[in-house]
């Protein structure tokens, strides 16, 4: 069942396109995550949702109905912001229970025991005396998620809750975050910048550019499968090549790039057209020094500039025909020249 749906979304700043024509939909206790660069709409988005800020076009509904006009109050939301926004004034207790003032808590439960509750699923329990400014980083991201889960709301917010902490700790929060999210069952938007994060605790992902929605799936197909050079570029490292097709059937491609020519998976291109595909680099195996002779199949002698050492791969940067090449390996032979290959399912056209 849909939660949550924007539908044709348009957001202009001074004439300035913030969001355009922005579609999609949420399903009920999901994780849904808004990813892209800075300034690409994300954060526009969930303000839209979260009712901080109007649509110049299109709607947003929850369950349905059109909330345009209506004020957050009323929106049964609640948001965690970049910064937390905690109240330096009050204690732990005291920030948490605020979430409780335009919305008791769940029926049954006493404020008190509301944000007992939380403090203890947030790992806080015993601290609720404390002012913010006693805790860590960290500390303060849960008092802030806990305040926005006091009124059991019906949709989470989350923007960019954790891009001020290290990455151990990103580690960590997040993996709590998910937690607490799955035990809930909240349908939850989540923003970040981060594509790693975003691959790591969503059920699905919306990649987002320039205001628009450049491909929305599961992690698994976001980073496998991506649709765009931008998504294939954005998302983790990769490897884009662009080529002529020389011949096209039921069972291969072939293209070729430079001065090579690659086997790859059937496509609707016929020969003569221009194609680009994406190899990521752990999909390059290394096959050792070259040989000298012409490379066979789809493999490429190339020239080792930069090696970075990962504790279990090696990231190799190299050199191919004038462009850049990247290969994640734990087998790394002492050459500046390696001739790497793929295998023609590691190849996906846009």
């Amino acid at each position: 069942m849909v939660d949550l749906e924007l539908d044709g979304v348009r957001r202009e700043y001074a004439g300035t396109t913030a969001l355009d024509g922005v579609s999609l939909s949420v399903a009920e206790g999901e994780f849904f995550t808004l990813v892209g660069p800075s300034g690409c709409g994300k954060t526009t988005t969930l303000r839209l949702v979260a009712g901080l800020e109007s649509p110049d076009a299109g709607a947003v509904r929850f369950g349905g109905e059109d909330v345009r006009g209506m004020p957050t109050e009323d929106r049964d939301v609640g948001v965690v912001f970049q910064n937390y926004a905690l109240f330096p004034h009050m204690s732990v207790r005291e920030n948490v229970a605020y979430g409780l003032q335009f919305d008791g808590p769940p029926p049954g439960t006493t404020a008190d025991e509301r944000v007992a509750e939380l403090l203890a699923m947030v790992d806080l329990a015993g601290m609720g005396g404390r002012d913010p400014d006693e805790l860590s980083g960290g500390q303060q991201q849960r008092v802030a998620l806990a305040r926005a889960l006091a009124p059991e709301p019906h949709v989470l917010l989350l923007d960019e809750p954790m891009s001020a902490l290290d990455a151990r700790l990103r580690e960590q929060l997040r993996r709590s975050v998910k937690g607490i999210q799955r035990e809930l069952d909240v349908t939850t938007l989540y923003v970040t910048h981060d594509q790693e994060e975003a691959l790591a605790v969503s059920d699905r992902v919306a990649v987002m550019n320039a205001g628009r929605v450049e491909q929305v799936g599961t992690p698994q197909a976001i980073y496998r499968r991506p649709e765009t050079a931008f998504v294939a570029s954005f998302v983790g490292d990769n490897n884009v090549f662009e080529g002529e097709v020389l011949e096209s059937g039921d069972g291969s491609t072939v293209v070729r790039v430079a001065d090579a020519e690659f086997a790859l998976p059937p496509t609707d291109a016929e020969a003569g057209e221009t194609v680009r595909f994406c190899v990521r680099p752990e999909r390059l195996s290394v096959a050792g020094p070259p040989t000298g002779a012409a490379p066979p199949g789809n493999r490429l002698t190339v020239d080792v500039e930069t090696a970075e050492f990962l504790g279990d791969v090696t990231r190799l940067y190299c050199r191919w025909a004038g462009r850049q090449v990247i290969v994640r390996t734990s087998d790394v032979p002492d050459a500046d020249r390696l001739a790497v290959e793929f295998d023609p399912a590691a190849a996906t056209f846009f």
